[in-house]
Parts: structure tokens; C-alpha cells; sequence
């Protein structure tokens, strides 16, 4: 098999592929700037220098030829090659910053370069503590700098799109993001202008940077030359938690980190997952998360009123028991995760309730056949799964109309902002809803609302438009938080340690709300059904035993990285 030396430690390969790429796939730092796998090779910040040689050769025999000290005779070219556009080949013999003190001084000098018209104004840059060039010019720049002149001076606080901040002072030219809106968006919106160190991305004459995809090339820019006007000095990356999930504005649900502090959502970055997303996420997904902060319903409600939790319950129980269950209209949510889903359709079929429906949520002409989607909900596809379909409002509004149905059981959703029906025609109908927020119009209706974790506060699974089956975590935490979700919150957080009985805990920014799979057994019990999981883990494992289209799926089988329904079904 090919064999490519780094180091001197030798490497097998398979398919040829640039020798940085290779060097990162297998944890063998070279640090770089300019590249990207998912776009083109300019190779023109020459961070990611190497010395590269072969191993001579002897014509006639073919092989390998060796010293007096008995190794390989190498012949190294008369120049250092960018790894970023050097293809591996075999018998090829590499040497990094790590066993030449030619490549460290060559990377040394670049860095040199690079900081010579740099700002040093890394106390009030957003990218300070994650920025690559800090970062390298700490490992492998100069201790100090020789420059004693003027900085050359750009333009700055540049606001190339409603979305999108540039410093131009900062910008190394790495052309990371014109090469992103060229090769990747094919919006063409940035390009370079002036010449020399005077150069910079910008916008043609009379264009916005507006695109779907602007603010990706935040995420990609090596130092803080582009960044959010959303996000800008609103915390530093030391002080927010990190949770792996995924995006749910759309069907694609694109893998993302939410980034938190104080228990407010601030941010959302895309997490690199080549099945779903890449590298990549929407404008839509980044800007979704406000609505996971404000405007929350905090604490049930029965007949308008506050109310504890166990009298909620008893009510829901209460409004259940009293009519028929052929009368019961249970409405399913494509928002909802699929664990809470399927306990709902157990209710259900314990009361003798016809089976769940859900109400779909499709715009047409919203997709564009990448990461958005024409369906704005990120679980029709486990819905459906599940056997629970989209709803017939015409039918639902004629049984309403006619008296047959004589209670609503509704599963975060809200119908009348929906359009499926309007308070007047559930006329004197109790509804029991499970919202997220005050402004819910059901909820204005209902007589019972029992508060509801998002996504960035509940465990649970989501299907995508694709069919692939990829599990969220809390980033946030909740009121009366159980044993469950305190294990998945992320340990560095700072509120995860707090209690009632400290001083100096906050519940400012904590809502009183419980997820699906803690409210609905709740309800379920006081209806004479009992639910007893030790976790959402447990009830998707109930799942896998018993829908062939979960068979397999397990949160072990998804992973960080999700898995697909008819793999699981042909593997299992």
C-alpha cells in the first residue's frame, strides 16, 4: 500500500488528496489559514509550509536507494511547498514545523508579516479567545514585533449586509468568504478591491450582502474581520456553554451549537456534519433564537389562572374523563420530538381516542434545494413515522361545527393561529394545550395550558426531511430540572450548580415548564394509564421494539451525527 513519511512516522494512504487535509484527518496539526476543504485552494497565505521530498529511486531496479547510515536517501525540493496544494504521492517524506527549523521559521516570519498592519485590538474583538490567528500567533509566531511605523489604515464597522459587520483593518486576505459567495452560495455578492496591503473584501457597486447564507462567512473568517451584527459584543466565547443539536425553523434540521449564557440562548453556529449540513447554516436557522428566550409561558394555567402543576394535570385528566373518547380531538406536533409524539398516541389509544394528527406547516417556494426547506417544521417525517398524519382542517372543522367533537388535546401547536379552526367554532369545547409561549392563541382559549421545553431545553429525537433520525440535547436549563436533563446539561455551566438554598442562585432567566415526556405520563397517570420510563432513552427504545420504521434507532445509533430510518431497518 502507498506510504507517505511525516515526521518520520510513516503513513499509509489510499486516494491521493492534499497533503493538509491528510495531515488533518489524522490529528497531525499544520496550521493554515487560507483553507478550506469544502472550497478551492488558493494557497496564498503560506502559513501551511513544508519541507517535502521523495525517497530516490534507482532506475533500473526500481528500488529504494540507502545511505551509509542505512536510511532512504530523500531528495527534498529546493523550495517549502504550501500543504494546502501538495498532493500526496508515495514514498513522498514530509517535514512540519515539529522536525525542521526551517518550516518554524518560515511560519514564525509569515506570522510577522501578517501582524505587521494587524490591530491590536484583541481586548474588544468578538473573535478573541477563537480566533485562529491569535491562537497561532501565540504557538507559532514571534514573541514580539519589529515594526516601529504606522499601521496601514482601512475602512472599519463596514455593514456589508443587514447581517454582516467587516473591519477591514483585521482582514488578512485569506479570501475565505469571496470564495464562499463564488463557490459555494453562488451569490457573487463579495469580491476584493484595492491592491497590496490596502486590499479587502467588499461588495460591488450598489450591492447588498443580504443572501440566505451571509452570515457562514463569519464562521469561516480566520480573525474577526467579519462579524455578526446580531451577536456583536454581546459575550465572549469563554463566557457561553456550548450544546451539540440540531436547527428546527425547517425539515433539514442542519447540526448547530447553541451558545448560552446566563441561560439565554445568544447565538447559533453551524456544526459540521457532512450527511446533513457540511460546514453550513441559513441566515434563518442563526436568527431563530430569540424565540427561545422571550415571551415564554412560565408556569401552567387552568381557566386562565395560575395554577401548580399537580392541579393542571388533574384538570387535563379531568376534561379527558368527561366526555367520550371518540369525541377527543388529540393533535400531534411536527414540533415536537417523536418520544413526546408517541406518548401522546399512547394516551390516545388508551382513552380509545382516534389516532393523533398533526398540522403541517408548508410554504411553498421557501426551499432552494440545499438548507432550507419548503416545510417550516423539523418532524414531519417522525410524525409520520409514527403512523400520526397531517390533519383534514375542512373535516375537523365540520365535526367541530356539528358537536363531535367535544375536547381538544393539543401537543405544541397552536390551531387557531394556524388556521385550522377559530375559538368560535370550538364553541364551548374544552382545550388542554401544551405551549411555549404567552402569545399561543390556543392558549387564550384553552382551559388548560401546561408550559412546554423547546428543543434547546429537552432531550428527545427529530426526523429529518431525509429520514435521518438525530437527537437534541438540553442547552438550556428549566425549573425543577430532574435527573434526566441534569445529566445532559453541558458541565461547565454555571447555573447548573445552583439550588434554591444559595444566595447567590438566579432563577431570572429559568422557565417553569417540563418537556413532553415528563407532563404527558403525568397526565396519563391521572387517566389510569401508567407511563413509567426512566427517560426519553427508554422510550425510544419502546419505539424501536415496536415500529418498524425505528427499528434499530437508539440515541447509541445516532450519535453526534444522526442516522437514518431505512439504514437502521436494513442493518438491525
Amino acid at each position: 500500500m502507498p506510504t507517505i513519511t511525516i515526521d518520520g512516522v510513516a503513513h499509509e494512504f489510499e486516494a491521493k488528496q492534499a497533503l493538509l487535509q491528510f495531515c488533518l484527518d489524522r490529528g497531525i496539526e499544520v496550521p493554515h489559514f487560507c483553507y478550506h476543504p469544502a472550497m478551492s485552494v488558493p494557497a496564498n497565505c503560506r502559513q501551511c509550509l513544508v519541507e517535502v521530498g521523495m525517497t530516490e529511486v534507482d532506475r533500473e531496479t526500481r528500488q529504494v536507494k540507502f545511505g551509509e547510515d542505512g536510511k532512504p536517501i530523500v531528495r527534498f525540493l529546493p523550495k517549502l511547498q504550501t500543504s494546502c496544494s501538495q498532493e500526496i504521492a508515495d514514498g513522498m517524506v514530509v517535514r512540519t514545523h515539529r522536525t525542521s527549523d526551517l518550516v518554524a521559521r518560515a511560519q514564525k516570519d509569515t506570522l510577522e508579516l501578517l501582524l505587521i498592519n494587524h490591530p491590536l485590538d484583541c481586548p474588544i474583538c468578538d473573535q478573541a479567545g477563537h480566533c485562529p490567528l491569535q491562537i497561532q500567533a501565540y504557538k507559532y509566531g514571534p514573541e514580539g514585533s519589529r515594526f516601529e511605523f504606522e499601521k496601514t489604515h482601512k475602512p472599519k464597522r463596514i455593514e456589508l449586509g443587514p447581517r454582516v459587520m467587516l473591519d477591514g483593518e483585521r482582514c488578512i486576505n485569506c479570501t475565505r468568504c469571496v470564495r464562499f459567495t463564488g463557490e459555494v452560495s453562488k451569490s457573487h455578492q463579495l469580491t476584493i478591491i484595492e491592491r497590496g496591503v490596502r486590499n479587502y473584501p467588499m461588495t460591488p457597486p450598489g450591492v447588498v450582502f443580504d443572501e440566505p447564507y451571509s452570515m457562514n462567512v463569519i464562521d469561516i473568517c480566520p480573525v474577526g474581520a467579519l462579524t455578526s451584527v446580531d451577536f456583536r459584543f454581546k459575550a465572549r466565547v469563554w463566557e457561553m456553554s456550548k450544546t451539540a443539536s440540531i436547527t428546527v425553523s425547517n425539515a433539514k434540521g442542519s447540526n448547530c451549537w447553541y451558545w448560552v449564557k446566563d441561560n439565554r440562548v445568544l447565538k447559533v453556529t453551524p456544526r459540521d456534519n457532512e450527511q446533513v449540513n457540511r460546514y453550513w447554516l441559513p441566515d434563518e436557522d442563526r436568527l431563530d433564537y430569540e424565540r427561545f428566550n422571550d415571551g415564554r409561558l412560565s408556569g401552567p394555567v387552568v381557566d386562565g389562572r395560575p395554577s401548580s402543576w399537580d392541579a393542571a394535570y388533574a384538570a387535563a385528566a379531568e376534561v379527558l374523563g368527561s366526555v367520550e373518547p371518540a369525541s377527543i380531538l388529540f393533535l400531534g406536533s411536527a414540533h415536537a420530538s417523536v418520544e413526546d409524539n408517541w406518548l401522546l398516541s399512547r394516551l390516545a389509544t388508551h382513552l380509545g381516542a382516534p389516532a393523533p394528527v398533526y398540522i403541517p406547516h408548508v410554504d411553498p417556494g421557501h426551499g432552494d434545494g440545499w438548507l432550507r426547506t419548503d416545510d417550516r417544521t423539523p418532524n414531519a417525517r417522525g410524525c409520520e413515522a409514527l403512523g400520526i398524519l397531517p390533519i383534514d382542517a375542512d373535516s375537523v372543522r365540520k365535526r367541530l361545527s356539528s358537536g363531535a367533537v367535544k375536547a381538544v388535546y393539543v401537543l405544541e401547536e397552536d390551531p387557531i393561529a394556524s388556521g385550522v379552526f377559530s375559538a368560535d367554532d370550538l364553541g364551548s369545547a374544552p382545550v388542554i394545550v401544551h405551549a411555549w409561549h404567552t402569545d399561543n392563541r390556543t392558549l387564550a382559549a384553552a382551559k388548560v395550558g401546561l408550559p412546554a421545553a423547546m428543543v434547546v431545553e429537552t432531550i428527545g429525537t427529530f426526523v429529518n426531511e431525509d429520514g435521518r433520525a438525530q437527537r437534541v440535547r438540553p442547552a438550556k436549563a428549566i425549573k425543577g430540572v430532574n435527573r434526566t436533563l441534569m445529566m445532559e446539561v453541558g458541565k461547565s455551566r454555571h447555573d447548573l450548580h445552583g439550588t434554591p438554598f444559595d444566595r447567590w442562585y438566579d432563577e431570572t432567566n429559568l422557565v417553569d415548564c417540563q418537556p413532553g415526556w415528563v407532563s404527558l405520563p403525568a397526565v396519563a397517570a391521572r387517566c389510569g394509564l401508567e407511563l413509567s420510563y426512566r427517560g426519553p432513552k427508554d422510550i425510544l427504545a419502546e419505539i424501536a421494539g415496536s415500529n418498524e420504521a425505528f427499528r434499530g434507532v437508539s440515541y447509541e445509533a445516532m450519535g453526534e451525527s444522526g442516522v437514518r430510518l431505512q439504514e437502521t431497518a436494513q442493518t438491525a
